[in-house]
C-alpha cells in the first residue's frame, strides 16, 4: 500500500518540478534580455545613433531655395534705380531757364513786310507793295516779370527790339508788362493798381524757343507789340504822301517767335500779322550773348 502511496505522488512531484522549470525558464529569458543594460530596449541601443533616430528612415527634406532678384520683394526705398533717379541732382544749367535771366543778345534782323490795303474798285484787299531791310536788333532776357498777386507764367520774360521804335520798320516784342491803374475797380472796390499784363505764351527747353503771341490787349490799348509802318495821309492816295514818322501797327495773336536760345547765342524767326490785316511779316534774326 505504502508502494502505491509513493507512486501515485510521483506525478506530483513531477508536476512542481515541471512548473519550477518553466519558472526558471521564464526568469532566465528575463535576466537574459535584462542583462546588457538593465532595459527591454537595450539591444536597439547597440545600433548606431543614426539607425536609432531615423527610425522610420525619412529622406532628407531639401534645403528652401534662396530667393532670386526677381522673386526678393523690393521697397521704393530700396530700389536703386528709384533711389539713384530721385536723388540725383539736375546738374544741367542748360536744362534750367534760369540760367538765362539777365542775358542780352545783339546782332541783326532780316526783315521782310507785305503791305495791304484795300484800294481796288470793289473795296477788296490787295498787295499794295513788299519791301526787305535790316536792323540792328537787341533781345533782353529777365526774371518773369511780377505785378500785383501775379507772376508771369513764363521760364523768362522776353524784350526784343529791331530798330528805333519811331523808325520806320520797327518791331517790337514784349512777353509781358506791369502797368498802373487805378487804386479802386469800376465798383470803387480798392485794388492794387499794379496790373500785370501777359501777352506771349513762352516755352523753352534744351536751347529750343517757341513763343506765341495769344492777347495783344488792344481791348485795353496797352499794345505794345508792335510793328511800325508808314501810312498814306490819304487811304487809297500814295501821292499824296505819307504820314511823318511812321504808324505803330498792334501785331494779331497767333504771331510766333522761335528757334535756337542758349546762353551764347541766338538763332530765332518770327512770323506774324497786324490786328488790322494791313501788313504781314517774317524776320530772322541772329545774335551773340554779350
Amino acid at each position: 500500500m505504502s508502494v502505491m502511496t509513493g507512486v501515485r505522488r510521483l506525478p506530483g512531484i513531477a508536476r512542481v518540478r515541471l512548473v519550477a522549470a518553466v519558472c526558471l525558464g521564464l526568469i532566465c529569458a528575463t535576466l537574459t534580455g535584462c542583462g546588457e543594460g538593465g532595459s527591454p530596449h537595450a539591444a536597439a541601443s547597440s545600433e548606431p545613433p543614426s539607425t536609432f533616430a531615423s527610425s522610420p528612415t525619412a529622406s532628407p527634406s531639401p534645403p528652401e531655395p534662396t530667393p532670386s532678384v526677381s522673386d526678393a520683394p523690393t521697397t521704393e526705398a530700396d530700389d536703386p534705380v528709384t533711389q539713384s533717379a530721385q536723388d540725383e541732382p539736375a546738374t544741367d544749367e542748360a536744362s534750367d531757364a534760369s540760367a538765362l535771366w539777365g542775358k542780352a543778345y545783339s546782332g541783326t534782323a532780316d526783315i521782310s513786310v507785305d503791305i495791304y490795303d484795300y484800294c481796288n474798285a470793289d473795296g477788296s484787299r490787295r498787295l499794295a507793295d513788299s519791301q526787305t531791310y535790316s536792323l540792328a536788333s537787341t533781345l533782353n532776357l529777365s526774371r518773369p516779370r511780377t505785378g500785383g498777386d501775379e507772376t508771369e507764367d513764363n521760364p523768362f520774360s522776353l524784350l526784343f527790339a529791331a530798330g528805333d521804335p519811331s523808325q520806320a520798320g520797327a518791331v517790337s516784342f514784349w512777353s509781358s508788362a506791369v502797368g498802373t491803374t487805378s487804386g479802386q475797380d469800376l465798383a470803387g472796390n480798392p485794388r492794387d493798381p499794379q496790373l500785370l499784363l501777359t501777352y506771349w505764351d513762352v516755352s523753352w527747353s534744351d536751347g529750343e524757343l517757341d513763343a506765341r503771341l495769344t492777347d495783344p490787349h488792344t481791348h485795353e490799348a496797352v499794345a505794345l507789340n508792335l510793328l511800325n509802318w508808314p501810312s498814306p495821309v490819304v487811304a487809297c492816295r500814295s501821292d499824296l504822301g505819307q504820314l511823318p514818322g511812321g504808324y505803330p501797327h498792334a501785331l494779331a495773336s497767333g504771331t510766333t517767335f522761335a528757334g535756337q536760345l542758349d546762353g551764347s547765342t541766338a538763332s530765332l524767326t518770327a512770323e506774324g500779322s497786324s490786328t488790322d490785316s494791313l501788313i504781314q511779316f517774317r524776320f530772322e534774326f541772329e545774335g551773340t550773348a554779350s
